[in-house]
């Protein structure tokens, strides 16, 4: 059984990649995060490929800091969201090792509820459960 902190962390979480409000979205990065946190992504295969192409090595990408992850977070907003026709929302399976909380997150069709993507998030967190570090893998 997951802690009330946890789940609260991680609805914290995934609800800031849905919030429209971009003044909310700041105050929630802010206190999701610590000062200097850090957001990376083991990017998607074509991604990866793309940047490959190109002469780059591009097995992570990383946002630092409430600026770089405030464009982050509104990115994907923008592109998944922000159209109204996908949610992210949690799986209920969140697991937390003293410093690390581990769960699962899905991208839903909101036309009929399908899944269309999924991802594995880990997060390592500071003793008052700020986001130190925010590792994401997305599934295809």
């Amino acid at each position: 059984m997951t802690d009330s902190t946890t789940r609260d962390l991680v609805a914290r979480y995934v609800g800031v990649w849905g919030e429209a409000d971009s003044g909310q979205r700041r105050k929630a990065i802010e206190t999701l995060w610590v000062e200097g946190g850090t957001h990376v992504l083991h990017p998607p295969e074509e991604i990866r490929t793309a940047a490959a192409g190109l002469g780059f090595e591009a097995s992570t990408l990383e946002a630092t800091g409430y600026d770089e992850l405030e464009a982050r977070v509104a990115r994907s907003y923008e592109e998944f969201v922000a159209g109204g026709d996908y949610i992210f929302r949690p799986k209920d399976n969140a697991v937390r090792l003293k410093d690390l909380v581990k769960f699962s997150w899905e991208m839903v069709a909101t036309a009929n509820g399908e899944v269309v993507g999924e991802g594995l998030e880990v997060l390592l967190v500071s003793a008052d459960n700020r986001i130190v570090a925010d590792y994401q893998f997305p599934n295809p």
